[in-house]
């Protein structure tokens, strides 16, 4: 029998399919799985259809056969098969789906979850097979054989296959220097990519496989030959929530998720309707290895029916949430031709913002209910969300601003900024912060001093990102966040602000002076009451502070960032007093000595340690 040619532009397209569209040549596997689950669903609707009340699912299976002697990987079910007829119209015109004429013809086989829907997921096959031959029987119709070898076309004749259903023989490809198509004649190699992609499919997939045991009564050993069921078939996440316990729920996400502890919290989320799907999500303890690196890769897992379709979505969780585990399974997604990507379209958005809106509720729930564990989760994750807050100008701060923790000068404790606000006293009308390396380094703070004695509760942050953060929040309920740091921070009465005025003044020679003297090391030199207990303190300008200062340094190039501070002096410190009756080299050493001290409290390096260690000792 003549070869027929594939219908289409068949050798540009038949290329496209195997080379372009797939990027795993592994999930043909999954294709001709999901394809003989089709065939049977396909059978038994028409059984119920016409009343054959006998038909029972589980006399249904999808069957591997791999023989390495032969070369040839063999895929059975006992679904409803294809006439010649249909083999040549199904196979003989590539990007047909059966699967959407069905339900075209069946106007309620919606019902059924039949996953192809675009005739190209059988062609994957030609990634790995160099020869594919489908033999087929369709109840009431003569059996027929399908064969093709690729580009050059197919042929189809009858022949004396017996079963109802299909049997699909892959003949692989030899292997190659960089190639290797015997993996997928390996059992333990096809068991794993049942379990990777074909899990949850509704019907067994089994294989026999070979093991050896000692014989009875005997140290010799037989090989025994098993029939072994490769999927799980029923997804837990399609259970009922009542039906599954906490231990059920905690052991998939172990197995699924490969961590050693129970997650902080479970997501089981059922939505049905103009857009229906099922979510299991997982909130982790700690964060994975890989966490903090460009190989981390975030997204849930993506189902279709229980079929895998991808294992990374990243379109379903926003950068802010990438801790989160999990997975999504829904039958209304629109997928591209290979069932591999999605295309972005309103479905995929309308899930990723309910999910995005059910783990913030969940997160707050953990916050005013679990307190200790929220704490527990925050110090692992906090710093994803304060990116989050800062990130794209931020656009999410509003979504994202009840979920932070910074911790609290006066509670000892980390607080949220509602609790923060809830707690101010009646003429606060700032939220006040101070940033520093770490927390001790925080709590001493010398530009502390003046807002912890007029009772006012101090945010201490000690992450890189938590100034950044608060500088684009502005304000929380109204209370605008200010810097410790800050020029003016406005605590003063009007008398008080007036002696400040007139101190300054009468100090302004003074002030000139060592301003001359430090010269280009500093930006001022003035008075300040922020001071209780220290004799000089360094601040930036309202622009950029001294620890937004340090981060930005700290980034590649940031060494060449111009920054000068303004020192500033507390009148009422007796160093201060001696400095109007020192000559004008002594006040040098003196101002470099303050400058000195003011950097290190400030966690500032100095420019020459080893002069100010001189200057100590010359002092002392």
């Amino acid at each position: 029998m003549s070869k027929k040619q594939f219908k289409t532009e068949s050798k540009k397209l038949l290329d496209l399919m195997i080379n372009s569209i797939y990027t795993h040549r592994e999930i043909f596997l999954r294709e001709l799985i999901s394809n003989a689950s089709d065939a049977i669903d396909k059978r038994y609707y028409a059984a119920m259809q016409s009343g054959e009340t006998g038909m029972d699912k589980e006399q249904f299976e999808i069957r591997l056969e791999p023989d390495k002697a032969a070369r040839t990987l063999t895929i059975t079910d006992n679904g409803c098969g294809m006439s010649a007829s249909e083999l040549e119209s199904n196979l003989g015109t590539i990007a047909k789906s059966g699967t959407q004429a069905f339900r075209g013809e069946h106007e309620n086989a919606e019902d059924i979850d039949i996953i192809g829907r675009f005739g190209v997921g059988f062609y994957a096959a030609f990634m790995v097979a160099k020869k594919v031959t489908v033999y087929s029987h369709k109840e009431g119709e003569d059996a027929a054989v399908w064969e093709s070898e690729g580009q050059d076309g197919y042929t189809v004749k009858p022949c004396d296959y017996k079963p109802i259903g299909t049997k699909i023989v892959l003949t692989l490809k030899d292997d190659g220097e960089e190639d290797r198509y015997s993996e997928f004649l390996e059992p333990y190699r096809l068991q794993m990519l049942v379990k990777k992609y074909s899990d949850y499919i509704r019907y067994p997939i089994r294989m026999q496989t070979e093991r050896s045991r000692k014989k009875e009564g005997s140290d010799e050993y037989e090989t025994v030959v098993e029939d072994q069921t490769l999927n799980s078939r029923v997804p837990l996440w399609r259970k009922n929530k009542n039906e599954i316990t906490k231990e059920e729920y905690a052991q998939f996400y172990r197995d699924a998720f490969h961590d050693y502890e129970e997650p902080v919290s479970t997501l089981h989320i059922n939505t049905e309707g103009m857009l229906s799907y099922t979510a299991l999500l997982y909130l982790p303890k700690n964060p994975p290895f890989d966490f903090n690196t460009k190989e981390f890769k975030r997204g849930l897992k993506l189902y279709a029916n229980g079929v895998m379709i991808m294992e990374h979505c990243e379109e379903l969780l926003p950068e802010y949430f990438n801790f989160v585990r999990g997975l999504v399974d829904s039958p209304d997604l629109s997928l591209n031709i290979s069932r591999e990507m999605l295309q972005h379209d309103r479905q995929l958005s309308a899930i990723a913002n309910n999910l995005k809106k059910k783990i913030l509720a969940e997160l707050l729930r953990l916050q005013r209910e679990e307190r200790e564990q929220y704490e527990a989760f925050f110090k692992a994750f906090g710093r994803t969300l304060k990116f989050g807050v800062y990130d794209q100008f931020g656009a999410n701060k509003d979504f994202l601003k009840d979920t932070l923790l910074f911790y609290s000068r006066k509670e000892d404790k980390p607080i949220t900024l509602k609790e923060y606000v809830d707690a101010m006293p009646e003429a606060q009308t700032h939220i006040y912060y101070a940033a520093g390396d770490t927390l001790n380094q925080v709590k001493k703070l010398p530009q502390a001093e003046r807002v912890a004695e007029k009772g006012y509760d101090i945010l201490c942050l000690t992450e890189d990102v938590d100034e950044f953060a608060l500088r684009v929040l502005e304000s929380y309920q109204e209370k605008p966040f200010r810097s410790v740091s800050d020029p003016d921070l406005d605590l003063n009465t009007e008398e008080e602000k007036q002696e400040m005025e007139k101190r300054a003044e009468e100090a302004k020679p003074l002030l000139e002076r060592i301003k001359t003297a430090l010269g280009d090391k500093v930006q001022d030199v003035r008075l300040t009451d922020r001071l209780r207990n220290a004799a000089a303190c360094l601040t930036g300008d309202e622009g950029m502070s001294v620890e937004m200062y340090k981060v930005l340094r700290a980034m590649p190039n940031g060494a060449e960032l111009p920054m000068k501070f303004t020192l500033e002096l507390n009148p009422d410190h007796p160093v201060f007093a001696k400095l109007p009756a020192l000559d004008d080299e002594r006040l040098k050493e003196y101002a470099e000595l303050l400058l000195a001290q003011a950097t290190l409290v400030a966690g500032l390096p100095l420019d020459d340690p080893a002069a100010f260690s001189e200057a100590v000792c010359r002092l002392m």
